[in-house]
């Protein structure tokens, strides 16, 4: 199933915080991502801030065309939960006594 974008709001440093229509949600940062015709508009932070969701693509979009696949977007937003979770059943499998 392709996750949809139910919520973004921009922030500092090329940043978007996204919620997914799973209830899944995360920070990811864009800045190394931002070249090209279509992106490297988007280094004006104005620009940038006018992050919304395209009612139809239900992904992130940009008023210069610009958008990001939404399987992109929830890989690069869970990807640290992901890891945080992975860290914690190490930690937990290793006799830590953390709750998960």
């Amino acid at each position: 199933m392709i996750p949809k974008v139910v919520e973004v709001k921009p922030s500092e440093g090329y940043r978007l915080w996204l919620r997914f229509d799973d209830g899944a949600s995360g920070t990811i940062d864009l800045s190394a991502e931002l070249w090209g015709p279509m992106f490297e508009p988007l280094k004006d932070k104005t620009l940038f801030a006018r992050a919304t969701i395209h009612p139809e693509l239900e992904t992130v979009t940009w008023p210069n065309g610009a958008d990001l696949a939404p399987e992109f977007l929830y890989a690069q937003a869970t990807k640290k939960l992901n890891a945080m979770a992975e860290k914690a059943l190490r930690d937990h499998a290793a006799g830590s006594t953390t709750p998960l």
